[in-house]
């Protein structure tokens, strides 16, 4: 695994919490956050993974 898979999956996690909780304390605020940063931690890990893939020559 790199960096970016890490990372991503870090703020993939994180952002779920945070749409999570918001969603149960009403808080639409955080909800909209977090899934803000669990789309931006996916569209990081999926970096890495390609960079992975190109790595290992796989395509």
């Amino acid at each position: 695994m790199n960096k970016d898979q890490v990372e991503g999956r870090a703020k993939e996690t994180t952002g779920k919490v945070k749409e999570v909780t918001g969603r149960a304390v009403g808080n639409d605020e955080l909800e909209n956050k977090g899934k803000i940063q669990k789309g931006t931690g996916k569209v990081q890990a999926g970096y890495g993974d390609l960079k992975e893939d190109l790595k290992k020559g796989n395509r």
